[in-house]
């Protein structure tokens, strides 16, 4: 999620994109998802979890050595020290000459180590290149959407800019209003309503795109106020996607909009500027100003 603003809950709901609920009476099998977590846990975690196991391998290896005291030549009788870095040594096939194995059961342990460590570093490998593979989006949103007259109409705006130098084709995006409704039985549920948009497709993403939902009798926004959005735990909820030209894959950016980054009355600055040989173009440094 490209999004950085730092508010984690609306009116004690989790906002879109966070951690969600604390819940209870799940299956405690997300061990089964260890590849899922492997992916989307932060880098540096990944790279810890990946250093604890190659220290915890060696250190079961170098413990299985020290079984058998002098089955290393080279090394001193009992020594885990010497055992453990004979272990990162054949697990990183370098074999320096200095230890070698002596004894039959030294040789059966480096062979079953030899086989986990192939193992190892191909899991190690595709784990690393799936992560470092995926296409992302680097697509950037306004921290402010407004509410201003356009055409005459009511209309909610905010912008997005493709923030690589690249196409995406066939960009779509989908704006849902997240809010408190109460049934005709007087529970109340969380629901989400689409907000239609001016022009949802764009066919090119370049530069910046301005996305507009004209606030008609038809829109669920009509004759909402920043007060009665904040009395029903309101979230305006934004998706884009389109086809990465560089990944030939689908890429796809979210973000939201709170009651209080709502600006009413008021427009975004423009971002476009006209340079002194006549020339246009884009002031980024603008992009979240609101005027």
């Amino acid at each position: 999620m490209n999004d950085t603003r730092e508010q984690p809950t609306v009116g004690g709901y989790p906002r879109m994109g966070t951690r969600g609920l604390p819940m209870r009476g799940l299956p405690k099998d997300r061990w089964r998802d260890t590849y899922h977590l492997l992916l989307t846990m932060p880098l540096w975690v990944f790279f810890a979890v990946m250093a604890a196991a190659f220290l915890s391998m060696n250190t079961l290896f170098a413990t299985l050595y020290v079984l058998d005291p002098g089955g290393l030549s080279g090394a001193r009788p009992g020594s885990f020290v010497d055992a453990f870095f004979f272990s990162v040594q054949t697990l990183g096939t370098m074999g320096y000459g200095v230890m070698a194995p002596k004894s039959l059961y030294v040789n059966v342990v480096v062979t079953a180590e030899v086989f986990v460590g192939l193992f190892n570093l191909a899991v190690a490998t595709g784990l690393l290149f799936a992560r470092i593979s995926r296409p992302t989006a680097r697509i950037m949103f306004s921290d402010k959407s407004v509410v201003t007259a356009f055409d005459g109409m009511p209309t909610l705006i905010f912008r997005a800019a493709n923030r690589r130098r690249n196409l995406v084709v066939e960009a779509e995006v989908t704006i849902n209003l997240l809010r408190d409704v109460t049934t005709m039985e007087g529970a109340t549920m969380r629901r989400f309503e689409e907000l239609r948009v001016s022009r949802a497709r764009s066919p090119l993403f370049f530069m910046t795109w301005t996305v507009m939902h004209q606030i008609d009798e038809d829109s669920p926004l009509y004759g909402e106020t920043r007060e009665s959005l904040t009395q029903k735990h309101a979230e305006i909820v934004v998706v884009m996607k389109g086809l990465d030209e560089t990944f030939v894959s689908t890429i796809h950016a979210r973000t939201s909009y709170t009651p209080d980054e709502i600006v009413w009355d008021r427009k975004l600055a423009d971002i476009f500027i006209t340079n002194a040989d006549g020339a246009r173009s884009i002031d980024f440094t603008r992009f979240h100003d609101v005027e």
